[in-house]
């Protein structure tokens, strides 16, 4: 989703965030300080329709579950709707390794909350979630995402029923498509482009990209999904 992308030398520097909207777009300001000086760096992105159902959803559920194929925005998307909730990924094996072995000291760090990136790598976890908003259920505290519909709903179903918002956030549609300074402009055009936010950010080819997409993360998932050995076969 985003249109610009964030100068390499900021990469990993954390900073102030807000976002504002003009019309159809989002604009994220990032203030980033650096040895004593103050960068801003405005990122543009295209407005998710999805995004005043989950802002509705914060005065009602303490959790909110953003579920989706990989690369469809879930990242993108609640990061820049949830700016102000601390981050953390369980795709890094360290942090994984955190979560699995000491699920109350990892979820201690956030006390306010915050976003947690593909929980189903950690599905236990849900189950301290549980316990934490039963005894605090402040509205909107936690936004959790996940790739595997399969096992994330399974897990979520089992330990946060009634308790959480569902989203299930599909790759653009076609609204979300035209916002873009380039897009499709006929039918042809469109089937052959496809739908996914990282196509349209980039510029990429879409053979190549969906290509590289079946080959890093389809085969992937499912691998874990239903333990098939030889993928070539299953296809």
């Amino acid at each position: 989703m985003l249109l610009r992308e964030m100068p390499p030398v900021l990469s990993g520097i954390h900073g102030y965030t807000q976002e504002s909207l003009q019309g159809n777009k989002a604009v994220r300001l990032k203030v980033y300080k650096i040895n004593q000086n103050l960068i801003l760096v405005y990122l543009k992105m295209i407005h998710r329709d999805i995004t005043q159902k989950l802002t509705e959803a914060t005065k009602s559920y303490p959790l909110l579950t953003v579920t989706g194929p990989r690369q469809s925005g879930k990242t993108t998307l609640c990061r820049a709707v949830f700016s102000e909730h601390a981050y953390t990924n369980l795709e890094e094996p360290d942090t994984r390794a955190f979560a699995r072995e000491d699920p109350r000291g990892f979820l201690a760090q956030f006390p306010k909350g915050a976003i947690i990136d593909e929980v189903q790598r950690v599905p236990d976890l849900l189950s301290y979630l549980q316990g934490m908003v039963d005894d605090v259920p402040d509205p909107g505290k936690w936004v959790l995402t996940g790739s595997h519909n399969l096992l994330l709903s399974d897990s979520v179903g089992q330990s946060l029923a009634g308790r959480t918002a569902i989203f299930h956030l599909l790759p653009l549609n076609w609204c979300e498509i035209s916002r873009f300074a380039q897009y499709p402009q006929t039918l042809e055009e469109a089937l052959f482009f496809g739908s996914y936010p990282r196509i349209f950010d980039a510029g990429l080819n879409p053979a190549d990209w969906l290509g590289d997409y079946v080959q890093t993360y389809v085969e992937r998932d499912v691998r874990a999904i239903t333990n098939v050995e030889n993928l070539s076969v299953f296809q």
